[in-house]
C-alpha cells in the first residue's frame, strides 16, 4: 500500500504538468490541488509503512525519488510559465542541482556498500521545498490567490533553496568522507 501512494505520487505528476499547459481560469488552481495531494501523499505513505510494517528497501528508494521529481517538475513548469524568474531562476536551478548530486553520491555510496540517511534538516528542507511550491502556485497569475501572497511564496521559496544548499554541502562533504576511505 504504501509504494503505491508512492508510485500515485509519481503518477500524479502527469496531470499536474498538464494544468500548466491548458489555458483556463482554473488550471493553476488545478495544478495546486494536484500538488497538494501529491505532496500530501508523501506523508501518508511513510505513515502507512510504519503502520503496517511495510518499510522495503524499494519504498525508501522510491519516496525520495518521487519527491524530488515532484519538485524538480514544479519547479521546471513554474519557471516555465514566468512565476519563478530573475534571481529566482538561481534558487530553482540550486535545488535541482542539488537533488541530482546528492542522488548521485548515494548511488556511488551504494556501490561501496555505504549509505548516507536522511537527516531531520533534510526533511525539513523536503517539507520547506514543498510549501514553498504549493505557495508559489497559489500566488502566480491565475492562482488561488494571487499576488498578494507572492513575497510569502517568494520568502519560503528562498527559504527551501537555502535548506537545500546547506544540507547538500552536508551530505556531500559526508559522502566524500565516505568514498576516501579504502576498505578494509
Amino acid at each position: 500500500m504504501a509504494n503505491f501512494l508512492t508510485l500515485a505520487r509519481i503518477a500524479l505528476i502527469v496531470p499536474f504538468a498538464a494544468m500548466f499547459f491548458l489555458d483556463a481560469p482554473w488550471a493553476l488552481s488545478a495544478a495546486l490541488a494536484l500538488f497538494v495531494l501529491a505532496a500530501a501523499s508523501d506523508f501518508l505513505d511513510g505513515f502507512v509503512a510504519r503502520a503496517r510494517n511495510e518499510t522495503s528497501r524499494l519504498g525508501a528508494t522510491l519516496d525520495p525519488l518521487a519527491d524530488k521529481l515532484l519538485i524538480a517538475a514544479a519547479l521546471i513548469l513554474l519557471v516555465r510559465n514566468g512565476v519563478i524568474r530573475d534571481e529566482g531562476v538561481v534558487a530553482a536551478l540550486a535545488i535541482l542541482l542539488r537533488e541530482i548530486l546528492v542522488g548521485g553520491l548515494r548511488e556511488a555510496l551504494a556501490k561501496e556498500g555505504a549509505d548516507l540517511p536522511v537527516t531531520p534538516l533534510a526533511k525539513l528542507k523536503t517539507t520547506t521545498q514543498i510549501a514553498g511550491v504549493a505557495l508559489l502556485l497559489a500566488a502566480a497569475p491565475g492562482g488561488l490567490v494571487g499576488d498578494a501572497l507572492g513575497p510569502a511564496a517568494s520568502g519560503v521559496f528562498w527559504l527551501a533553496a537555502a535548506l537545500t544548499v546547506w544540507t547538500g554541502s552536508d551530505y556531500a562533504a559526508r559522502a566524500v568522507r565516505l568514498l576516501r576511505q579504502r576498505p578494509g
